[in-house]
Formats: C-alpha cells, structure tokens, sequence
C-alpha cells in the first residue's frame, strides 16, 4: 500500500488556481452546446455548420497541443501559461464580439488553440509540482474544475444568455479569466525544476524519440481508452434523456447541476484514495462501477425525475472520478523534463480522440424523425464499456518512471 500524505496548505492554494484556470476552459468549451439553438437563430447558422463551431474548438486544440510539444519542455512553466492563457482570453473576448459566422468559427480556432495548450500547462503543473505520493490527490482536485463548471458555470451562463443574449456568457469567462491571469501573474511561483534535468531540446527528433518510447505509447494509449470510456455516451446523452428517458428538457440542467455538485466531493476524495490505496486499484473499481451504470444509463427506459437524477449523479461520481487516478498513471510515464511535452502530446491525442469519438456517435445513433425516440445508444455504452475494461489492462501496462 502507497504511504498517504495530504496536501499541503501551499499546494492546495496553487492546485485552487490551476482550478480556476481549468474552469474557464471547459466551461468556454461546454457552453456552446446548449446554446445551439439561440446561435443559429440569430447569427443564421445551419446545424452542419453549427457541428463544425464545436468540432472546430477541439481539432484546434489538438493541433495546438501537437505543436506545443515541440517547445513547452523549454520555458519556465510560469511564463509560458500565462502567455497561452492570455491568447485564451483574447480568442474568447472575440467570440463575444464575433457577428457572423465566419468570425465566430475563427474566434473559436483561436480560443481552443490557446485553451488547450493552457489546459496541458495546467496538467503538467500538477504533475511538476506534486509528488507521485500525492499526485493522484493533486489531479482530482484540479478535476473539480469539470465539476464547477457543470454545477455553476453551465447553468450561470445560459441564464446570462436568456437575460442579456447569446454574447454575455462569453464575456463572463473572459472577464473571469482576465481576474484570474492576474491572480496568476502576482501570485504563481517560478517552476523551473524541469529546466535542470537535462531535458529535450524541443527539436521534431525528441518528439519522434517520444512517441517512439513504448512506455510513452501504453501511457497515451490509456489516455484515449479513458475517452473511449466516458465520452462515447456524452453527446446523445442529453437528447437521448429528453426523447427516450422522458426528462423534460427544462430540467435537463438539473442532471448536469447534480453531477456538478456531487463529483466537487467525490472527485478530490477518489484521488485520494488512489495515493493511499493504489493508483490501479481505485482506477479499477471506478470502472468497474461506472461499466454498470453505463450501460443501465444507455438502457434506460422512461423514467421519474428523482429516477433520473440518482442514475446521473452515479454516472458523473464514477466515470468522472476515474480520471484523477487514471491521469495520475499516464502522468508517470515520463521523466520530468518530458512531462510537458508528454503532457501537451496527450492533450493533442485526447482532443483528436474526442473528435473522432463524436463522429462515431453520430454514425451510431439514429433518430426517428425530428422528434421521434432515439437508436442505437445502447451500442454505444456498451463500446464505452469495452474501452474501460481495455483501459484497465493497458493502465498495467504503465511503467512508472517520474
């Protein structure tokens, strides 16, 4: 059993502004899905090239984690995030003032580049500065940042849209990210540890060296199985809980608010239990209990609010809550002096995946007509369950070497 220590009061400080930071990107990422249809409305976006303003976000970040890889080992973290970060608020600002569609879609390459970058620098961060002991406890509290912005930031950002319009909720976050660059600025401690390690010189030869190294591959290979494992049910499972399930769509926030608010508990606590009980272990039950809730979730016939709410709330505790001990082992993978480009090249593969993994849900699932109930979600959960059991053979496979 791994020895437990706790988090220190000074890393839990900088740990709550990584957070923070987080929370501005994902809920920057997570607010143009339901805001849809009040975009198309008014800027006469079509729903094929409303598909391309969400997919447009995350390719972008991708290829922006693709390219980091080559230099975020070389630079003192510090600078480095609060350059990308502040390309992240500008890229958001635009979107806001963005009155086409044209301009919107490039407001949104800009954002997701800056965003996705920020958001590899803030998970390397993590990794930098806690240690393995403590790593996992570490992650999950940074993770509480999906978690905020499903619970608050989501719903707070619709009802700025419905009292002001679609533009306010893009001006919230880039005002919130520009309180907290400062925040950052003044208060985020030079992390230059990785610079003294005798890294990579950030040429293409030390990426290929990278992704050559078959450690480096189990790691990233988890790391797509962990999307193939959750966010193969995400796109349908809002209509899928509107047209099959018979929540009303009013209510439909209330699934998101409940599994906020559950996992800013049970994400931190997971990952504690991964640095006391075992990275692998935790990882393990988490999968094996979010594999039973998936597939009662995608099977789901019509049921009652309360229903609803409770078979949520367990799905976002577990499949959510295996992210902190399952990054903790991917983050292992590498030495330190690699750990940002390891970190950005992860991102770039989890963002590419996450857009594949949205192509293969539309291809699945089918719709009878405009309003009728939905097919083929089932496979779809049980394709999630075979990529968490995947998962688990292939987290063994991680050799710990930072």
């Amino acid at each position: 059993m791994t020895p437990f220590k706790p988090v220190t009061l000074s890393e839990r400080v900088l740990l709550l502004l990584l957070a923070a930071v987080q929370f501005t990107h994902i809920m920057d990422f997570m607010i143009m899905m339901p805001l849809g249809p009040q975009l198309m409305r008014q800027l006469a976006i079509r729903p094929d090239q409303f598909t391309w303003l969400l997919s447009a976000y995350t390719w972008s970040a991708g290829i922006a984690g693709l390219v980091a890889t080559l230099y975020v080992d070389r630079f003192d973290r510090r600078p480095l995030l609060l350059v990308m970060y502040a390309g992240f608020a500008v890229g958001t600002l635009a979107c806001a003032l963005s009155h086409s569609y044209e301009q919107l879609l490039a407001a949104r390459l800009v954002s997701g580049a800056f965003g996705g970058v920020s958001a590899a620098l803030v998970m390397t961060i993590v990794s930098d500065v806690m240690p393995p002991s403590r790593r996992a406890a570490g992650i999950g509290i940074v993770m509480t940042a999906f978690s905020a912005a499903s619970a608050l930031g989501v719903p707070a950002g619709l009802k700025l849209a419905e009292w002001f319009d679609w533009e306010s909720p893009f001006v919230f976050i880039a005002i919130v990210a520009a309180v907290m660059w400062v925040v950052a600025l003044l208060g985020m401690p030079a992390l230059r540890g990785h610079l003294t390690t005798g890294g990579p010189s950030g040429k293409w030869r030390n990426l290929i060296a990278l992704i050559g190294n078959r450690n480096v591959q189990w790691g990233l290979l988890l790391m797509i199985c962990m999307m193939a494992a959750h966010f193969t049910v995400i796109p349908f499972l809002s209509p899928y809980l509107v047209s099959n399930v018979g929540l009303p769509e009013s209510q439909l926030f209330l699934v998101y608010m409940t599994g906020g608010v559950l996992t800013v508990f049970t994400g931190p606590l997971a990952g504690r239990w991964a640095d006391r009980f075992g990275r692998w272990r935790v990882y393990a039950i988490m999968t094996a209990v979010a594999s039973v809730v998936i597939l009662m979730l995608t099977n789901a016939p019509p049921l009652s609010l309360w229903a609803v709410l409770m078979l949520a709330g367990f799905f976002f505790v577990f499949a959510s809550g295996r992210f902190g001990p399952g990054q903790a082992i991917a983050s292992l993978a590498v030495k330190p002096a690699q750990r940002g480009a390891f970190m950005s090249l992860s991102s770039c593969v989890r963002d590419l995946a996450s857009g594949g993994i949205g192509v293969l849900a539309g291809v699945v699932v089918k719709r009878d007509g405009d309003t009728g109930p939905y097919h083929g979600y089932h496979l779809l959960g049980w394709i999630a369950v075979v990529c968490g059991l995947i998962s688990l053979w292939v987290a063994r496979r991680v050799k710990v070497v930072g």
